[in-house]
């Protein structure tokens, strides 16, 4: 029966039948062709897969995000990073990485991220002598932050799969966020310096403070909700309601971006949105509930101890399977079957779970960047109007930066687990 699902799960996945689709009919045709358990089991553990308090923070961040990106956040946070990094060379990619940073830590969404910053740096990039094919690259790589950098909705998904608080691994997740970020702008730089890509000139004093007056009530955002989380006033459901609130004020009454008319598109596209993802998990658990059932994870856990008893070899293993799967399944669904398979092995190992977590994330963040799934990538091929092939090409050297990030997080769990053992 194993076999049989996964080689129903592959045959489905080559003829391009949705993920959710996918893992929900293999799962089901194996179930009633072996007898497993009623098919009536079947819409109950779809059911109680999506039956969660700490899931309905996902909806209200996807809001949040689209409520940002309407109320004009984007220029906001751009008008300021280029202040800080706008007149080294290669400024104008620095802008976009780092304004996706900042962007990141407001809408937790890869695409987002990358939809909000690229429709407004791209073009810029490329009127300043910029390759079209890289800037895009640079901006889908840069989007890849959202997923990464708190609140992040893998990092919700992980928590409550791994049974660990969503509030650590939101702080968890800050410094192997700001990591990436420094090796994206050390190679922003060095391409710069190669290609002959000049900044924009460097902005005063005066001009920095009033790009960050500006932004301030933007950058406050992720501000309120971690400290909300870790000072017990409310939890990461309700800090992502706060999100939203937040997010509507700036937008329809500070900034005045949003009218009356916006809000219909915007609760359309978040509500849109939120299904698709809430299918993914329902489906992704119900496969993860079988293959519980069959044993698998006991059998790949006894077969990757028979190979090794090694952290070093397991993790090597482990990164690149999680790479591989990142390539072809969405990050909700990698994470919601990969926990219970890949997490007893690696605390049996003794890998602290939060740590194991920002890895896996990581990794899956690497997927929104590689095709055939890589959402990031038909993002910014779409906003740059090129073809997929052409931003495939010119994304190469930033997988390989950012897989040579993960193997350095992977063997640093203190990089993780530093500022989750400060506040606790």
């Amino acid at each position: 029966m194993v076999a049989l699902l996964f080689i129903l799960l592959i045959l489905l996945f080559a003829l391009s039948v949705p993920i959710a689709t996918s893992l929900g009919l293999a799962t089901a045709i194996v179930a009633w062709q072996g007898d497993v358990f009623s098919l009536q089991v079947i819409p109950q553990q779809v059911f109680n897969s999506i039956n969660s308090f700490p899931l309905m923070a996902i909806p209200f961040f996807i809001l949040a995000g689209y409520l940002m990106e309407t109320g004009g956040i984007s220029q906001k946070l751009i008008d300021f990073a280029s202040t800080l990094v706008g007149h080294i060379s290669g400024g104008l990619a620095m802008v976009a990485i780092v304004t996706s940073m900042f962007f990141a830590a407001i809408s937790g969404s890869g695409a987002a991220t990358t939809a909000a910053i690229g429709a407004i740096m791209i073009p810029a990039m490329v009127a300043k002598g910029y390759e079209v094919r890289y800037a895009s690259a640079n901006q889908a790589v840069s989007g890849a932050l959202g997923v990464i950098i708190p609140p992040s909705i893998p990092l919700i998904l992980y928590g409550i799969a791994a049974q660990v608080s969503v509030g650590d691994m939101f702080m968890a997740g800050v410094l192997p966020g700001v990591f990436v970020t420094g090796t994206l702008l050390i190679s922003a730089y060095i391409v710069a310096k190669k290609k002959g890509y000049k900044g924009v000139e460097k902005s005063n004093v005066k001009e920095v403070f009033k790009a960050f007056r500006g932004a301030i009530l933007s950058l406050l955002m992720p501000l309120i909700v971690l400290g909300g989380i870790y000072g017990g006033v409310f939890t990461p459901t309700e800090a992502a309601v706060i999100a939203v609130v937040y997010s509507f004020i700036i937008g329809f009454f500070v900034y005045r971006r949003i009218k009356v008319k916006d809000l219909v598109t915007i609760f359309r596209d978040s509500s849109v949105t939120t299904a698709i993802v809430m299918i993914v998990i329902g489906t992704a658990g119900l496969f993860s509930f079988f293959i519980n059932r069959l044993g698998v994870p006991t059998m790949i856990s006894e077969f990757f101890l028979s190979i090794t008893s090694s952290v070093f070899i397991f993790l090597i293993l482990a990164n690149i399977l999680l790479l591989i799967t990142g390539m072809f399944i969405e990050a909700a669904a990698a994470i919601l079957i990969l926990v219970p398979i890949l997490l007893p092995i690696s605390t049996s190992l003794g890998i602290d779970p939060v740590h194991f977590g920002i890895i896996m994330v990581v990794n899956l963040a690497i997927g929104l960047i590689t095709p055939p799934v890589g959402i990031n990538l038909f993002v910014a091929s779409q906003t740059a109007k090129i073809k997929i092939s052409a931003i495939s090409r010119a994304i190469i050297p930033f997988v390989i930066i950012l897989f040579v990030d993960v193997l350095i997080i992977s063997f640093l769990p203190i990089m993780s687990l530093w500022l989750p053992s400060i506040l606790n």
